[in-house]
């Protein structure tokens, strides 16, 4: 065989070697990419993503689209040649597969997790939306958990709604170990509840509770300190004048906060908030209307401009990363709460563009 013919031919080997070991050759490494993009003043899955019932509404038009990312599975393991692709790819982001799965948790609870953070973002979004809109409302302290072979086990329930401590009333979910710890181990320490049932229903029938009881329990030993305890997580529910669901599935994480306050807003106001235009957007939300940074904003961007939005709503936070390489036709209009993007939705509305806050990649 001559020999440029067989150098030819070792050449040719090694490289379909090559692309074998990448196709083989596992890398420690996941994908992003864009997600899918829904808009909260429509329906998605056959059904209204916001349902509101007890309150008059009125009609909307435009978009209000929370966005997502897309992830590759903590169990799918990306090769060589994937990762390469991934890197080149413009509109994707290869990252450690630590960073969306960390080595301390399992897939389980990572699900978990995101699934509390997006019932969470629900919570928070339609109370922020109300405060917005001047609508009252309450608040309550309620028992989050109780501790599997804890004191309070059997006796406590979560949901349970707590209105004293020692006849002290509780005020802040704060002041529930505060009242318990002036005990000692072994001590007693009276709860006065309305339990989970009577206050779910009374909440669905908007009606005060018929029932309260008093709960008396021996309080437990605190393994690292030695404290009084009773093996409860006390956190803080809200009550609302009316009824509002969040129907979305297959979602999770708290990033569609604002979107979802933006579109109860709308929804309960007689102003249509966009004017018709396609905005879309992303952020966390916190009670008081404080919109707070998300992962993936240049995900977001591109598949909110791939389904046709004009104008994404950024959180402050989030801006500098978005404007790096902004899609084009896409106005990226910085948020740092909810009267923000109410101030610029107007500007949207009325056509005062040049008006917007915007974001700079400086």
């Amino acid at each position: 065989m001559p020999r440029r013919t067989a150098t030819m031919l070792a050449s040719l080997l090694m490289l379909i070697a090559l692309l074998c070991a990448g196709v083989l050759i596992p890398v420690p490494y996941s994908e992003m990419s864009p997600g899918p993009t829904v808009n909260t003043l429509g329906e998605h899955g056959g059904e209204p993503v916001l349902q509101i019932s007890g309150r008059k509404t009125y009609p909307t038009s435009g978009h209000l689209n929370m966005t997502t990312v897309r992830v590759t599975g903590s169990q799918y393991r990306m090769n060589l040649v994937e990762a390469v692709y991934g890197w080149i790819a413009h509109d994707n982001l290869v990252v450690p597969h630590s960073t969306l799965y960390p080595d301390d948790k399992s897939p389980d609870e990572l699900n978990q997790e995101t699934a509390e953070e997006f019932t969470q973002s629900q919570e928070s979004a339609k109370v922020a939306a109300l405060r917005q809109l001047d609508i009252p409302v309450g608040t309550r302290v309620v028992v989050s958990s109780v501790v599997k072979g804890s004191p309070a086990e059997g006796a406590l329930h979560a949901g349970d709604v707590i209105k004293a401590v020692d006849g002290t009333e509780v005020k802040e979910h704060g002041d529930v170990a505060k009242l318990v710890t002036k005990h000692k181990p072994g001590e007693k320490v009276s709860f006065l509840i309305v339990p989970a049932k009577e206050a779910a229903a009374a909440e669905k029938e908007k009606r005060a509770p018929r029932t309260e009881k008093t709960v008396t329990l021996v309080t437990g030993k605190a393994t690292d300190d030695g404290r009084a305890i009773v093996g409860i997580q006390a956190g803080r529910d809200h009550t609302f004048p009316f009824t509002i669901n969040i129907k979305l599935a297959d979602v999770g994480g708290p990033s569609a906060g604002l979107m979802f306050a933006l579109g109860i807003v709308d929804k309960l106001t007689p102003e249509d908030l966009t004017g018709g235009k396609f905005i879309a957007g992303t952020g966390t939300i916190d009670e008081a209307g404080k919109v707070g940074p998300i992962g993936g904003v240049e995900m977001k961007t591109v598949g909110a401009r791939s389904k046709g939005a004009r104008y994404f709503l950024t959180p402050k936070d989030n801006c500098a990363a978005a404007a790096k390489d902004t899609p084009s036709g896409l106005t990226l209009v910085k948020v740092d709460t909810i009267k923000d993007a109410m101030q610029s939705l107007e500007k949207i509305r009325k056509g005062d563009t040049a008006g917007l806050p915007q974001c700079s990649a400086g």
